[in-house]
């Protein structure tokens, strides 16, 4: 096992119709609006953008994105990921039966920072602690950004 190799998967339920939520998720410029751990987001180009991202642990990661696929029919986002992280993630949002959506986020991920790599085995539960409080306070925030309620900081 590669001590450096992450894959994270989750699914996220949530109170609006899938279309509206597949525009949520396309548009990383406003993650910063409802993602508390996403502090910055910009675009870098055509399909190229940035983002600043830091949890609970005390780093920051400025990840490069480059969409490879967007596909509002079948309701998929994906891009590679450059920068402090490697890979690539994606989301899969369908209907959920219930008027609302279920949102499918994907990744395949290892650091490129040489601190974080030297780090990989003694710190894994940390980071996929990390990983996971920032999956679960993102879910909350763009729940609460789709009924129209301000998503608050911590």
């Amino acid at each position: 096992m590669d001590p450096n190799h992450y894959r994270f998967q989750g699914v996220w339920r949530l109170p609006a119709p899938p279309r509206e939520v597949f525009e949520a998720l396309a548009d990383v410029a406003g993650y910063p609006h409802w993602w508390p751990e996403v502090r910055d987001a910009r675009q870098t180009g055509p399909d190229r953008g940035e983002v600043l991202v830091r949890a609970l642990l005390p780093y920051r990661l400025v990840i490069g994105l480059t969409a490879v696929r967007r596909d509002p029919g079948a309701g998929v986002l994906e891009a590679a990921m450059h920068g402090d992280l490697t890979g690539w993630s994606r989301w899969t949002v369908t209907a959920d039966g219930e008027g609302g959506a279920l949102a499918l986020f994907e990744e395949d991920t290892r650091p490129a920072r040489p601190l974080l790599r030297r780090l990989a085995l003694p710190a894994r539960p940390l980071f996929r602690a990390n990983h996971a409080v920032m999956m679960r306070r993102g879910r909350r925030g763009l729940a609460a950004h789709l009924s129209g309620r301000a998503a608050g900081r911590a």
